[in-house]
């Protein structure tokens, strides 16, 4: 341990044994060179001339040097220091002499021989400072000077890196800065290393001093009032915010540094902007350093504000494009770290600096494009957009700042011929940016923020000029939003009320931006802050002396800050506003109000009274119009002016240099008294400084999605439009990857509620793929897509698009469907190019004509944004048209390449997440472009694979969204319903390819069971259609409706529920039948049906009865199948037998007696049972007169069979009755009339036999069933007019009149017979018999002499007694 300190011990001594002799060397080298003659102008200089004092201070600090060896550190600076110091002070030691002296001072101060704790030492530092000022050159030699500045310049440094550089005052370092800026003015003409050495040390002092801002900040209580001016940094703490302030004062009054210049013999002062240059490097270096601590700092911040600001606007449009470069990154500073506190600047400095001088038409391009890198630098900013679009544009009261800077990088984008020039690239690539940032902030992955609602609606009257604090986030962003709204009804009310100014007030009221009564408020406001409004409109409404209109002008005066402002600029600023009206006592009425506001605003007591405000502005108004009139030849004077308004002040006079001020501001600068808007002078400066004491400040905020949907939705349109614009002029790859790069970030953005914009973007882009152009051939239009990337890149962005953004396309879809039956047509779409997820469906696996195959989903086609730009990404390694024919690939297959990365089918298989309203879009436009709208075909062979393609898309939707059918299928079928009505539409092929598509998704919604029936009904509906617009399909398709059929009734006839579905499906089988090839495959499966007759139902025995006798009523349809059917529709009774036992139940199916339209002639008594035999019986009747008689007579068994089967249904009278009239009596009737019909024919004798036989068997049915069914007959009322029905058709039989072939012996025999059976059983029941009150014997009696006497007696022995 006692080692260790000996050591230290030997070393310190050493070091301070250093520090001798470095003295001791310092103080011989400044000692020999006083002493060396130098040869000047004057001779040389005697040693007398030499100061006794500087060389014996000299020679005594050397004494003290080693004796004793002394400890620096604890010795006072000044002992060792004041030599070297009285050297430089001196006039009397040559140029040589004072940098020796420098040089040693600083390298003192470099090896730190004292600190700030040593004794002395704050003394000492503020000595050197002073020294260092007050050093004399003109004593020595003029080439030897610029050496001496150099060394002053290194030991200012050194003096400010010095530790106990913390204990200078602040004006020692106020002293300092003067100093070097001094060397940097005289340095101008002495050689560029001086001054290049001078600036530097400038940039380095102001480094130093503002580096040490914050912790200034961090040490004290900073509690200094805009009053006081108080040096925060104390004694104790050396140098602190009172030279900050002073020293950033210094340099904001560097920018108004004058240069003159002489052209021409005469002199002009402009801007040295040299120096101007200089200042701003260092306000940025101390902005940069200071960063938001200069918030915590009033005074500083002040300056900030106002002073620099002011300054940056000031000369940020006539400046050169280095400083105005420069100026736009000292307000980007300024943004970063005090934008809180300079809300209203930096909306000036965008409305009246960037956006003049990027916009201005004669403005150099130079500028331009500084102005255009200025904002497109803000933009670069994260929360910038946000934030400018939130402070400014949802303010009623400023600039659209983020709509005129979109629209700005639009319109200086957008090309006007010619190959693209730099600064529209520059706009492009800053709009790009722009858009990026929206889409980035706003569409993030989980983010579960709301988007709507979209639009804000205005519902209920709130103030608009009344701003509010951040608080709440969420209704603080309801709040903006609302206030956005009312910004854009406020400049519709400013159009309205320029047209008609009741119009304008009463959409005002409707829109609830103003009161019921009316606010005179929010009417001042409406007329100070509507841009566009008419001024002449605004200074008559102020000057009307209505006592509301009094109260509106008294608001409207009150809304500026006349506060700091001189009379006349208070008067020009209330002037600009509005056109002062012509008549004298509006004049006087708007003048007393500004008056009376004037004179209460003003902290001084310049005015006694507002009356000499008023007579001082009538004054001003008549020397302005004596000034600045052409037509007043002899100007007034100022001594006449001032003379004019003497004792206007309470009796007394004004100053006379206030008047005087008034009177050269007049001259030089006539009044604007039209309304006319001008620049950033003085005046406005001042009003906009007293606005920002009222308004809240800069809100910092992060994006929203609502504001980000919002802020975009104002320069949709236009950024649209340049992207396209530059898409198609720009040539070089990169130009267009980007352009594709911002298409899919106003996607990303759109997919938020800017559908329309969406659909304008692939609309415009479609356009490029060169796919839609209707006058090229396919030749051409082919040629196109493999020559040039920009179609093909097109293609793929609108793929891409449609992939990643399909839930929120609606209109659009008719330009990508356009675009995709084009590539179709082309060949370009290869089998595997239409993927969709069919695997729930049985149709997996299946293939359409058109190549559309349904495979398992691919999981690659999974998530949304994440893949997209990769894959774009990708596009950019395919071959170029060289690579590729070396490596041996064709055009063709380059083409396939590009078209698989479309991914074309995942669009279809991703709709089972669209929104309705989206699916709707699609399906329109597929079911419109299969019906030909929009396309043109060169054969007919294109346009059925066109629309067999689009029906196969058609299918592959829906089968995607199966499970809401119901809910988009409604909405297709009116598609179908209206394109049916198109005036070229042809039903073929339309409707030939819909029948095939609509049974594919019939067959998947009855593959499974479903509760709800409406699908059903729906599917039906449309097939129904399709087939009735051409019944021609029904032969065309006949084998795929039959095939189709038979697995709905063989393999899901439990699935088919509805009325709809089975009259349809059994009806289009019975047409099947027609054709023989499907002949026996509908047969069978109707037969199958009905053998089975598990699924034979109330809801569906009808249709199965038509469609029976579909198969039955076929010419030469086999005779043993029809047989069979008809041996199945008499068994088929026990169904109706099996539901009239049962109550008409029917588990799971419902019937309505509206679909039994056959059966003619039933009350509404009548029951259902009896309904469907009725039915039955009719088609057996219709059966019977079927050409071949064995077809005939075994209808007619059958249905005696049906007969012998239906006992136990509800065989009522009138049942009964009417079964006859419908079936027995219209079938005896049939046959007859058909026999007589043959034997009116030549050679037909052979028919009329058969018939006649026929007629036989139905007589003998007609006695069965009547003598079965005789007891309920008899009871009906009408049974005397039944039985005499009877008889009469037994009469007609009788005496049939068979022509050539004599009369029917047959039934001649056959009638007496049965009636001999029919009158017998009516005698042993009691029937027929002889009464009073009857006279049913005796009409039978009558009859049976007329039609057979000879069984009169037989039959009626009684009567022959």
């Amino acid at each position: 341990m006692e080692n260790h300190e000996k050591k230290q011990e030997i070393k310190l001594k050493r070091k301070e044994l250093g520090l001798s002799c470095m003295l001791n060397t310092e103080v011989g080298t400044v000692l020999a060179v006083i002493r060396r003659p130098t040869e000047t102008v004057f001779g040389a200089a005697p040693d007398d001339n030499i100061d006794p004092s500087l060389l014996q201070s000299l020679k005594s600090l050397r004494a003290l040097i080693f004796n004793p060896q002394q400890e620096w550190r604890t010795i006072d600076p000044s002992i060792y220091l004041s030599p070297f110091l009285d050297v430089i002070q001196s006039d009397f030691v040559h140029a040589a002499a004072t940098r020796v002296a420098l040089s040693a001072t600083l390298k003192i101060l470099k090896l730190g021989v004292f600190d700030e704790k040593t004794p002395g030492a704050k003394d000492a530092i503020n000595t050197v400072v002073n020294a260092i000022t007050t050093c004399r050159l003109e004593k020595t030699d003029p080439v030897s000077e610029g050496a001496v500045m150099m060394n002053i310049l290194q030991l200012l440094t050194g003096v400010m890196n010095h530790r106990a550089s913390m204990l200078l005052s602040d004006q020692a370092v106020c002293t300092i800065v003067n100093t070097c800026f001094q060397v940097v003015q005289q340095s101008t003409s002495r050689g560029d290393l001086l001054q290049r050495n001078a600036r530097y040390t400038m940039h380095e002092l102001i480094h130093i001093i503002f580096s040490r801002l914050p912790e200034v900040e961090m040490s004290h209580d900073d509690e200094e009032t805009d009053n006081e001016d108080v040096d925060d940094g104390g004694l104790d703490f050396g140098y602190g915010m009172r030279c900050a302030v002073d020293i950033f004062h210094f340099l904001c009054s560097l920018l108004n540094v004058v240069e003159v210049v002489e052209t021409e013999g005469s002199t002009v002062q402009t801007a040295d902007e040299d120096v101007q240059l200089f200042a701003l490097v260092l306000i940025n270096t101390a902005i940069e350093l200071s960063g938001d601590g200069i918030g915590t700092h009033s005074k500083l911040l002040r300056m900030m504000k106002d002073d620099l600001f002011h300054h940056l606007v000031h000369y940020g449009t006539c400046s050169s494009p280095v400083v105005f470069s420069m100026i736009c990154s000292t307000v980007l500073n300024m943004y970063h770290f005090l934008r809180r506190y300079i809300r209203l600047q930096l909306e000036s400095f965008f409305a009246f600096v960037l956006f003049r001088v990027a916009g201005a038409p004669g403005a150099t391009t130079q500028l331009q494009e500084v102005a255009l890198e200025g904002i497109i630098n803000f933009c670069r900013q994260p929360s910038f957009v946000v934030e400018v679009y939130v402070n400014y544009d949802c303010d009623p009261f400023c600039h659209n700042v983020f709509e005129e800077i979109g629209k700005l990088l639009c319109k200086q984008s957008f090309p006007v011929g010619g190959p693209l020039s730099s600064l529209q690239i520059q706009a492009f690539e800053g709009l790009v940016v722009m858009i990026h940032n929206i889409a980035d902030s706003i569409d993030k992955e989980n983010d579960t923020s709301p988007s709507g609602p979209y639009p804000v609606e205005i519902t209920e009257y709130t103030p608009f000029w009344e701003d509010e604090a951040k608080e709440d986030s969420e209704t603080w962003v309801e709040f903006v939003r609302l206030r956005k709204a009312q910004k854009k009804k406020i400049l519709i009310a400013g159009h309205h009320y320029n047209r008609d100014e009741k119009k304008g007030m009463e959409y005002l009221k409707l829109t609830k931006l103003v009161s019921d009564p009316p606010d005179p408020k929010a009417l001042a406001f409406f007329f100070r802050y509507t841009p566009g409004l008419d001024k002449m409109l605004i200074g008559d409404y102020l000057g009307d002396p209505d006592e509301f209109h009094i109260e509106v002008l008294r608001e409207y005066t009150e809304t500026f800050g006349f506060a700091g402002m001189n009379l006349d600029s208070g008067l020009r600023t209330f002037l600009e506003t509005f056109r002062i009206p012509g008549e004298s006592q509006k004049i006087e009425r708007i003048l007393e109000v500004f008056s009376e506001n004037f004179y209460e605003q003003q902290p001084t007591d310049i005015f006694a009274n507002k009356d000499t405000v008023l007579i001082l502005c009538y004054s001003l108004i008549m020397l302005n119009t004596d000034q600045h009139n052409p037509q007043v030849k002899k100007k007034m004077t100022e001594d006449e002016f001032i003379r004019n308004n003497r004792a206007i002040n309470g009796g007394k006079d004004l100053p006379r240099e206030y008047l005087s001020e008034l009177f050269h501001s007049i001259s030089h600068n006539a009044f604007t008294t039209f309304g006319v808007q001008v620049e950033m002078n003085p005046s406005k400066w001042i009003e906009l400084m007293n606005r920002t004491k009222t308004v809240q400040p800069y809100f910092l905020c992060e994006f929203d999605r609502r504001l980000g949907r919002d802020m975009f939705a104002c320069i949709a349109g236009p950024s649209v439009a340049a992207l396209s614009a530059v898409f198609e002029h720009a040539e070089e790859e990169e130009l267009l990857h980007e352009c594709i790069e911002g298409m899919f970030s106003v996607a990303r953005v759109a997919q938020y509620g800017l559908e329309d914009t969406l659909d304008e973007l692939l609309a415009t882009f479609s356009k490029f793929t060169t796919l839609l152009n209707p006058y090229a051939s396919a030749e051409e239009t082919l040629f196109a897509f493999s020559k040039d990337l920009k179609p093909r890149m097109a293609t793929l962005a609108v793929f891409t698009i449609a992939n990643n953004f399909g839930e929120s396309i609606r209109g659009g879809w008719r330009n990508i469907v356009e675009c995709l039956l084009k590539l179709k047509r082309l060949k370009l779409l290869p089998q595997s190019a239409i993927e969709f997820d069919a695997a729930s469906t049985s149709l997996e696996n299946l293939q359409s004509e058109s190549g559309i195959i349904f495979p398992a989903h691919d999981p690659r086609f999974g998530g949304r944004p994440s893949g997209m730009i990769n894959r774009f990404s990708h596009f950019m390694s395919l071959e170029s048209a060289e690579d590729a024919v070396s490596l041996g690939i064709s055009e063709f297959e380059q083409n396939l390449k590009v078209i698989k990365q479309c991914r074309i089918g995942n669009i279809f298989s991703n709709t089972s997440n669209f929104p309705e309203v989206a699916l709707l879009n699609l399906g329109r436009s597929l079911i419109y472009a299969a019906a030909g709208k929009g396309q043109k075909f060169s054969t007919a062979i294109e346009e059925e694979e066109t629309v067999g393609f689009s029906w196969d898309l058609i299918v592959a939707i829906t089968l995607a969204n199966n499970h809401r059918f119901q809910t988009f299928w409604p909405h297709f079928h009116d598609y179908l319903i209206v394109v049916a009505q198109f005036p070229m539409f042809s039903p073929i092929p339309f409707a030939e390819k819909a029948i095939v598509g609509l049974f594919k998704i019939c067959l998947t919604i009855l593959e499974t069971h479903r509760a709800d029936k409406i699908p059903e009904e729906l599917i039906f509906k449309s097939i129904n259609l399709m087939w009735k617009l051409e019944k021609e399909i029904l032969d065309t398709c006949c084998d795929f409706i039959t095939q189709s059929l038979n697995r709905i009734l063989i393999e899901y006839p439990a699935n088919l529920q509805t009325q709809l579905g089975w009259k349809s499906v059994l009806h289009l089988l019975s047409v099947s039948g027609r054709h023989p090839e499907c002949y026996e495959l509908g047969v069978e499966t109707l037969i199958s049906l009905m053998s089975d007759g598990t699924h034979v139902s109330r809801t569906n025995y009808a249709y199965c009865i038509d469609c029976a006798f579909g198969f039955i009523a076929l010419k030469n349809s086999p005779l043993e199948k029809n047989i069979k059917i008809l041996d199945l529709l008499a068994e088929s009774v026990n169904f109706l037998i099996q539901w009239y036992i049962n109550h008409y139940s029917d588990p799971g199916n419902s019937y309505s007696n509206s679909s039994l339209e056959d059966a003619k002639g039933f009350g509404s008594s009548c029951s259902f049972a009896m309904n469907l035999f009725v039915k039955l019986g009719e088609a057996f009747r219709k059966s019977s007169l079927a050409r071949r008689e064995e077809m005939r007579n075994h209808a007619i068994l059958c249905l005696q069979k049906s007969f012998k089967l239906a006992e136990e249904l509800d065989f009522t009278p009138i049942n009964c009755i009417n079964c006859f009239n419908l079936v027995v009596f219209a079938m005896v009737d049939d046959l007859h009339e058909k026999m007589l019909e043959y034997s009116r024919r030549e050679n037909a004798e052979k028919e009329m036999r058969g018939m006649e036989g026929t007629l036989k068997v139905a007589l003998k049915l007609l006695t069965e069933v009547y003598l079965q069914f005789l007891k309920q007959i008899s009871q009906s009322p009408g049974f005397r007019t039944f039985w005499l029905g009877v008889l009469r058709r037994m009469d007609t039989c009788m005496k049939a009149d068979l022509g050539g072939y004599g009369e029917s012996t047959t039934l001649q025999e056959l009638v007496p017979d049965l009636l001999r059976q029919m009158i017998t059983v009516m005698k042993e029941q009691e029937i027929l018999v002889q009464k009073e009150d009857d006279d049913l014997w005796e009409i039978t009696h009558i009859q049976i002499q007329w039609i057979a006497p000879a069984i009169k007696e037989e039959l009626f022995p009684e009567e022959n007694l």
